[in-house]
């Protein structure tokens, strides 16, 4: 989910809530205690050098039970983060304590935000030996309609 998005959203949403995929929600309480730009240089296992570039949201489950963070607030903050920090719209990536700092995307189900998890993933797949994946067929199936008839020649 682009920044944007999420300042469109924000606009109309009358509250923020953040849940996670398995249905389990973030504290009402939480704070925003980050928002930023986090980028990436590094270089492949296939020798290629890339940059990647993401807006992050660091999520804090706080002690203040009182604590409710509104939309405006959020959009706010967002809107000085872009100023202060020259901040483009990029893909954001949340930053939420679990039994270590978790890394999430951000989705959206049309009433909260969703903290969708990320996964790791070779980038040169093709340089470093990983064979494509291989289809699975239903062997069932494999030549059904176009079996040879016997004597046609076509074995």
């Amino acid at each position: 989910m682009k920044l944007s998005e999420v300042k469109k959203i924000l606009e109309t949403a009358e509250s923020v809530d953040f849940g996670l995929e398995n249905g389990n929600m973030v504290p009402e309480h939480f704070h925003i205690t980050e928002v930023g730009v986090v980028t990436k240089h590094f270089i492949d296992c296939g020798g290629t050098v890339r940059h990647e570039k993401v807006a992050n949201f660091q999520l804090w489950d706080a002690n203040d039970f009182d604590h409710r963070l509104k939309p405006g607030k959020l959009l706010n903050i967002i809107n000085l983060s872009e100023k202060t920090l020259g901040m483009e719209d990029l893909d954001i990536e949340v930053e939420y304590q679990s039994d270590t700092i978790g890394k999430y995307d951000l989705g959206h189900d049309g009433k909260k935000f969703i903290l969708k998890a990320k996964t790791t993933a070779c980038l040169a797949q093709d340089s470093c030996g990983i064979p494509p994946e291989k289809i699975k067929l239903n062997l069932a199936t494999v030549g059904a309609g176009n079996a040879c008839a016997p004597g046609s020649g076509c074995c």
